[in-house]
């Protein structure tokens, strides 16, 4: 299937639905169908004749013509920019803006997110809005502001789709114009990691050598595990017990399965800990400190 952004003006209240989405199958590959619903114009108050509303429809086909520029959508950011951290089970919300300006006002706007080479691209991927989650406010009598927010299913995403994503959206304008902008920010996408630390043995005597070991780990998206991360630097931190933060010792990589280990000397009671500093693919994270007594 291939992807359709398709604009579609209805009539009645806002109805921005979400692009649906259909399970990933293995011979198949990944799709996303479906299509961003935008109210239609608002209705003039006051009967029309059949004449009176044929001559407003060439009216407003010559200022369409004319003024096919009008309408823009002049921001759209997802996530406040941020990158948006999924893992592997849990579906994951995020909210977004679009701000879009038309001489008429604007009706309704949505915003999606996708991979690819095009929009058009049956190999392409992308989330739609939810329907539900839309609000606009005019901030003047041409522009509006919409916020809302998109949901990212771990079940339907692959390792690979741990990059950047395109910010897309679409509006409506109270005079019909209907505009749709495939790219007008980016957004990064990020496996969720995890870490952890124990620092033994406990208790010990001071300058005796203690052993800390943890490992790293972050979400497979293409086995819906979580699979340890290699080679990888990670800084061993300490906190001496009454300080308020964590200094570096030393700096560990990670094995082949994620796994970390070191030695060094106890001098006093206080909390170890192992640092990540993160990669473009995978979220920074520190483990909680591990308590350790020194007699």
């Amino acid at each position: 299937m291939r992807i359709r952004a398709t604009v579609a003006v209805v009539t009645g209240a806002l109805a921005l639905s979400a692009l649906a989405i259909p399970a990933a199958q293995a011979d198949e590959g990944r799709s996303w169908s479906g299509e961003i619903e935008l109210p239609a114009p608002k209705a003039s108050s006051g009967a029309e004749t059949g004449a009176e509303a044929g001559n407003r429809s060439s009216a407003r086909a010559a200022v369409q013509a004319t003024q096919a520029d009008d309408a823009k959508i002049t921001s759209a950011v997802v996530n406040g920019g941020k990158p948006i951290v999924v893992g592997t089970k849990s579906k994951q919300t995020v909210p977004y803006t679009v701000t879009a300006t038309d001489d008429s006002g604007i009706a309704g706007a949505a915003a999606f997110i996708w991979i690819g080479s095009s929009v058009d691209d049956e190999n392409s991927f992308g989330f739609g809005p939810n329907e539900k989650s839309i609000s606009c406010k005019a901030v003047s009598a041409t522009t509006t502001t919409c916020k809302g927010t998109i949901t990212l299913t771990p079940g339907l995403m692959l390792n690979s789709d741990a990059t950047w994503w395109r910010v897309g959206a679409a509006a409506g304008a109270n005079d019909g114009q209907e505009l749709e902008r495939d790219v007008v920010s980016k957004v990064r996408v990020q496996r969720f990691s995890k870490l952890t630390v124990n620092a033994s043995p406990e208790p010990v005597k001071k300058g005796k050598t203690i052993t800390v070991t943890g490992k790293l780990t972050r979400a497979n998206w293409d086995t819906g595990t979580y699979k340890g991360y290699s080679k990888q630097a990670v800084k061993l931190q300490f906190k001496k017990k009454g300080a308020k933060s964590y200094t570096t010792v030393k700096t560990v990589k990670t094995s082949s399965t994620g796994t970390l280990k070191t030695t060094v000397k106890a001098s006093a009671d206080g909390n170890w800990r192992y640092s990540f500093a993160g990669t473009p693919s995978t979220p920074a994270v520190s483990a909680k400190g591990d308590f350790l007594d020194v007699k």
